[in-house]
């Protein structure tokens, strides 16, 4: 999980440690005294909305430009001072990398693979398939780039940045124009990644998809860092814990509603065919506290739902609402 930056110094060594990082075009500020720290073994998100300085971030982390200050740690490694190092320990996987058309894919990561001089050929090609097989794309070797479909596209590119076996994935809006079935092989692939012990940490403006892929994430908006943790605590960090409730009663609706109206977490009664919909609140606790009263009081209840703000609904509020002083 995200350690604050009260944290940065203490416990075991992070994959990614982030220091006071700041990145400035001009008088422009995209990037403002970010800090935080991701232990080996996450899939770490980072969402914010356009200009949240999310690119700019994984510009820093990925080696291709230097901050205006801060300290960036890759596995060990100061990313700022041995470039070298730090690429051997990370990679990098751009938004909607491009792939030859007049390559197979087997041909694309071998290329690839004796850029990274990884042995003799034998052994490139050895790689390359364990590659392919952690993508799910072992039948697809002999396959013309140009025939995958975008999700295929997207786990070769994947399986190129595992060619050296980083310790640390940078993955740039990695689901971007994806299918639900693709998205989701894309998540499971991810989460083996990870089981191995590899960080992974990704960039994406839909915080929904984010909620899926990670452990953990983090909210930027205007440079700044405005939460972080798991996605629930996210929600309530940003004060987001607004949820609606929908009793559906077979019994005693006139008692239920004079008592759920007596509850202070409780509001916007109201009645529709026999399901009495209301805002609440509270937290989970007092959420199942609720639940616990009605049924002492007799009432009878065939279902008993929550629905939640969606968390596009949390970005869009966190567009909206957070501004610079």
């Amino acid at each position: 999980m995200f350690e604050p930056p009260s944290k940065l110094h203490d416990g075991p060594a992070a994959a990614i440690d982030i220091r006071c990082l700041r990145v400035d075009y001009g008088t422009f500020c995209a990037v403002d005294d970010l800090s935080l720290r991701v232990p080996p073994g996450e899939v770490f998100g980072l969402v914010g909305p356009n200009g949240a300085g999310k690119t700019s971030t994984f510009r820093v982390l990925a080696t291709l430009m230097e901050p205006t200050y801060g300290e960036v740690m890759l596995d060990g490694v100061d990313a700022l001072e041995d470039l070298p190092a730090a690429r051997r320990v990370m990679g990098y996987m751009p938004d909607l990398a491009a792939l030859p058309s007049d390559l197979k894919v087997g041909e694309f990561l071998e290329f690839h693979a004796a850029a990274y001089g990884l042995g003799s050929r034998s052994q490139r090609r050895e790689r390359v398939a364990e590659c392919l097989e952690e993508v799910a794309l072992s039948e697809h070797a002999r396959s013309w780039c140009k025939e995958l479909s975008r999700g295929q596209m997207q786990r070769v590119v994947l399986a190129k940045t595992l060619l050296h076996r980083p310790r640390v994935l940078i993955l740039d809006e990695p689901a971007s124009g994806l299918d639900p079935l693709a998205r989701r092989d894309l998540r499971n692939a991810l989460r083996k990644l990870a089981s191995t012990g590899a960080t992974i940490f990704i960039s994406s403006h839909i915080l929904g998809e984010l909620a899926e892929m990670c452990s953990s994430l983090c909210v930027m908006n205007r440079g700044r860092l405005l939460a972080s943790g798991t996605a629930e605590e996210v929600r309530c960090q940003l004060g987001n814990t607004q949820r609606t409730l929908t009793a559906t009663l077979l019994s005693r609706h006139d008692e239920a509603a004079a008592w759920l109206q007596s509850q202070p977490a409780v509001h916007d009664l109201r009645l529709t065919g026999a399901q009495w919909v209301f805002g609440f609140s509270g937290s989970d606790e007092a959420q199942a506290d609720l639940l616990d009263g009605l049924i002492r009081r007799g009432v009878r209840l065939c279902a008993f739902e929550e629905k939640r703000s969606s968390f596009e609904d949390i970005l869009v509020d966190v567009a909206a609402t957070n501004r610079r002083p």
